[in-house]
């Protein structure tokens, strides 16, 4: 059985793919003899020459596989059909957009090989990024942490490694919207961070747009915890005890002949407007949840493979 197997999701990054595979040969593969490792590039239904400069890599180097997928279905999809179709001791997953340091790997051997751990991340200290890119992925890591992973690193990890039997697990789940990282550290096997600092992106743009973190967001926060339910409940007695107070001192106010009523519009709009965007907020949360019930039932895959080049 291949020892390693490093799974690279490709959606349009034809200006990275020959500098990330010679790199990955020169700094990953040669410097692990004792250990058989291969590239596994997984097309997300490119548009651009993607496909083709992966091809015309596979023909001069034995230690590439390609899965093209029928069409764009996300980069999670894309990194699941490299993990379900490759057999391999352990998996490493890391992006195609040379952000992340490629010799970081070999600490990711030595960690699963010597050290037995089966899941080893790279966690972002630091980032060579805006100041939006950075304040939101800090909010919703810090929600990940309080709501459903106490152990989820600060900075997060995108760059990693798992031993097949966490694979296993992860697939055995078979989570229709899925929070990948959380499904890792779901499983609860040993786990070991490694900080690093993750690069300002040199070439081309980013296809991780803003719609597809919060869908992201979304899904790693419903998919394992009960939180926003509950806060459907303790808000729903808040505000109607809210209201019963209100009411007593309307009825108080009348009684003691303090103020004019009818009692102004404003107050009454005011009221109308907090409670239907509280009832509107708390029946998308409701929806949210039918939802993914919906897409776990239908079992719907999660990718469809085009070819697979072994």
């Amino acid at each position: 059985m291949i020892d390693y197997s490093i799974i690279i999701p490709v959606y349009c990054n034809s200006q990275t793919i020959n500098e990330l595979y010679e790199t990955i040969n020169e700094k990953v593969l040669k410097k692990n003899i004792k250990l058989v490792g291969q590239v596994v590039f997984c097309d997300d239904g490119s548009s651009d020459n993607s496909f083709e400069k992966l091809i015309q890599l596979k023909s001069k180097y034995s230690s590439i596989k390609i899965i093209k997928l029928t069409r764009n279905f996300g980069q999670v999809p894309a990194i699941y059909s490299g993990l379900t179709n490759i057999e391999s001791k352990c998996y490493i997953v890391i992006s195609a957009d040379l952000q992340d340091p490629i010799d970081l790997m070999n600490q990711f051997l030595l960690n699963h090989v010597t050290k037995k751990y089966d899941i080893v991340g790279a966690e972002r200290v630091i980032r060579d990024d805006s100041w939006l890119s950075k304040i939101g992925p800090k909010i919703f890591y810090t929600l990940i942490r309080k709501l459903n992973f106490p152990n989820y690193p600060p900075g997060g990890f995108d760059y990693f490694l798992i031993s097949k039997r966490v694979r296993d697990e992860i697939i055995r789940m078979n989570q229709a919207n899925s929070f990948l990282q959380g499904e890792i550290l779901n499983t609860g096997y040993k786990a070991k961070f490694i900080p690093y600092r993750r690069l300002k992106r040199l070439v081309g743009k980013s296809k991780w747009t803003f719609s597809k973190k919060i869908t992201y967001f979304i899904d790693g926060i419903l998919g394992y915890s009960f939180f926003p339910l509950r806060l459907m409940t303790v808000s729903g007695i808040l505000i109607f005890f809210f209201a019963m107070f209100f009411s007593f001192y309307i009825i108080f106010s009348k009684f003691i002949g303090y103020g004019t009523f009818p009692l102004g519009w404003t107050t009454l709009v005011i009221l109308i407007l907090f409670l239907n965007s509280t009832i509107m907020v708390f029946l998308g949360i409701i929806g949210e949840y039918l939802w993914r019930t919906l897409s776990q039932t239908r079992k719907k895959p999660k990718y469809v493979i085009d070819k697979l080049f072994d």
